[in-house]
């Protein structure tokens, strides 16, 4: 029994020289300390801000933009729709006046008969 607790000691052992060990070559081989870590994190963190702060500006001007641009084209067509109606008025009047026309000749010419 006491050579099972000898071996028992010696993984013991070796198992955490084993972690001693991997722990000494990871802060060796890590590529830069946890405060560069950090440091890097934020200023990535700074940078996905400031390209979101101007996607959202970028964004905002093309909409106020689009908004105007509707707005104009808007105008537009409400002037051309008061033209087309004007005209068309106008059209509407003069052939109402033509009808008028028209029909008082012709009851001249069923008075005369």
């Amino acid at each position: 029994m006491e050579e099972c607790d000898k071996k028992f000691a010696g993984a013991a052992l070796l198992i955490v020289a084993g972690g001693i060990v991997g722990a000494g070559l990871a802060l060796l081989l890590a590529p830069q300390s946890g405060r560069r870590t950090r440091r890097d994190i934020s200023r990535y963190a700074g940078r996905v801000k400031t390209r979101a702060d101007e996607a959202v500006e970028d964004l905002t001007t093309n909409i106020n933009d689009l908004v105007e641009t509707i707005g104009e084209k808007t105008d537009e067509l409400v002037e051309k729709g008061k033209d087309v109606a004007g005209g068309a008025r106008k059209d509407l009047i003069r052939l109402i006046e033509e009808g008028a026309s028209r029909l008082e000749r012709f009851r001249t010419k069923l008075s005369r008969m």
